[in-house]
């Protein structure tokens, strides 16, 4: 079996290029209530600081994710065909919580064709490597994808008739807005054929102190990676961040049932950004958000599948019931 990664974005099909960059810092920040997307911070070293988060105890999407593809990876290995079964992961990571599912499949001497697809190149590559080492001379064939989510889709589900099974893990999803992410699952169920499944992390809503916790954890990897974007604007943007001037926190808000990180200001400052040849002024604990994470019920989950053309399966939940991966068969809408 073949392992392979191949690189399908341009420079500036990137969210991650220069000029992307540099407009949505230039934007962010010249907000009266300053704010910056998400994205930023996943790069090859935001990544590294995210991978340690998703191992914090504590943390709901990782631990609850091992837990329920370890309990139902028979289930989901029996709603596969026999023959021609892709599993495809979009924003693979490091791909442990696939590998549960790969090593089932391998263990029934079913071939498997496993698609990764990351916009980060490093880990990508670092992922197919190691899954060579593991699995080389089994029925595993990985074809990894540097692409974003529907650019690596389209590079695959149209071109063979191979059953597949989409993956999206890490209450990813849970970072987009409501109507962004009804747009987003109606774009993937048209990417998708008919009858293909799709297995999605959601964290639901939980007592908000267990929240709080969560997202401002002890070891301080939370504070580290939102203050990350300070690093990457004074690298690739020649800022003069003083990062020891700021500090993070994350909120839970009742309004958006959303945990929402802010980075603020300690004290009256003034930064440059001389790839932007402006200044932007801090007053003292003036606020900056930097990441949102949206809470759900069961109910909007089901809600979310059926207004984006998709067939509920089934509710696939951990213990305590604070987490779900939906199992939804593809509508070709």
């Amino acid at each position: 079996m073949t392992f392979e990664s191949k690189n399908l974005l341009s420079a500036n099909d990137s969210p991650s290029n220069g000029l992307n960059f540099a407009q949505t810092v230039l934007e962010g920040l010249s907000l009266e209530q300053k704010c910056l997307p998400s994205w930023p911070l996943f790069d090859d070293r935001g990544s590294e600081i995210f991978k340690k988060i998703t191992w914090l105890k504590g943390y709901p999407p990782a631990e609850c994710e091992f837990e329920i593809i370890g309990k139902n990876k028979k289930f989901i290995t029996d709603m596969l065909p026999e023959k021609n079964c892709r599993l495809i992961e979009l924003g693979s990571g490091d791909g442990e919580k696939a590998k549960i599912q790969i090593k089932t499949l391998i263990g029934e001497g079913r071939p498997v064709h496993y698609v990764p697809i990351d916009i980060t190149e490093r880990a990508l590559k670092s992922l197919v490597a190691s899954l060579e080492s593991e699995f080389s001379g089994t029925t595993l064939k990985v074809t990894g994808l540097i692409a974003d989510f529907f650019q690596g889709l389209d590079a695959v589900v149209k071109q063979s008739k191979q059953s597949n099974l989409v993956l999206f893990l890490g209450a990813t999803l849970g970072n987009m807005a409501f109507e962004e992410m009804q747009k987003f699952l109606r774009k993937l169920n048209q990417a998708l054929n008919y009858g293909d499944h799709v297995m999605i992390g959601f964290d639901l809503m939980k007592h908000p102190k267990q929240l709080y916790a969560a997202y401002n954890d002890s070891q301080g990897l939370f504070e580290e990676f939102n203050l990350y974007m300070l690093d990457r604007i004074n690298k690739e943007l020649d800022g003069n961040f003083n990062k020891e001037n700021f500090v993070q926190e994350a909120q839970y808000n009742p309004n958006t049932r959303a945990v929402e990180s802010y980075v603020y200001s300690t004290c009256e400052q003034t930064v440059l950004v001389g790839a932007l040849d402006q200044e932007f002024k801090f007053t003292a604990w003036e606020k900056m958000r930097t990441e949102l994470s949206y809470k759900y019920t069961e109910e909007e989950i089901d809600a979310l599948a059926v207004n984006s053309g998709f067939e509920i399966i089934r509710h696939l939940c951990e213990a305590g019931r604070q987490y779900v991966m939906p199992v939804w068969k593809a509508g070709g809408e």
